[in-house]
């Protein structure tokens, strides 16, 4: 849908998608090399996280794992930014502010781009969100390509 919007408009973006459904900070650790040596992006967006944080992963182990994927990507060559990602709070206060806190930490260590997260209207909406209260469904896919496209014109306008 936003690969549309980039042809409708005439923007010369081609958007490589690589997000595997349940994927974790450590399953794209293992695919990472091989994706940018298959693809040698200029930008790459980081949008992962949010599996491990729901699994209770250490937030500790979450931030090395990110900052290992967007310090692979720099090498690289590509410009990086990192989308904050947040959980539901059944783990707690706690947890829930170490993991969100952690993006902000990632994105400052690393000098990458620091993007919104993308679920922050939807997920309080139910009439856009699947019944697991997790996954947005087909009525918020327009919304997500239109924040999408914003957020990342800000980003390469930077």
């Amino acid at each position: 849908m936003l690969q549309n919007t980039y042809s409708a408009n005439k923007k010369e973006i081609t958007i490589i998608n690589t997000a595997i459904s349940g994927q974790t900070t450590d399953n794209a650790l293992l695919k990472i090399d091989s994706w940018l040596d298959n693809h040698q992006p200029d930008y790459v967006l980081i949008e992962l996280g949010g599996n491990d944080g729901i699994r209770g992963f250490p937030v500790s182990l979450i931030q090395k794992h990110l900052t290992e994927l967007v310090t692979k990507s720099q090498r690289s060559g590509a410009k990086v930014a990192l989308m904050e990602i947040q959980i539901p709070p059944n783990l707690g206060p706690r947890y829930t502010k170490m993991f969100t806190d952690s993006y902000t930490q990632v994105a400052t260590k690393t000098n990458a781009y620091l993007m919104p997260y993308f679920m922050i209207n939807i997920a309080i909406d139910p009439k856009l969100m699947q019944n697991d209260n997790l996954h947005p469904n087909a009525k918020a896919q327009p919304i997500i390509r239109d924040f999408m496209a914003i957020e990342i014109d800000k980003w390469l306008q930077k």
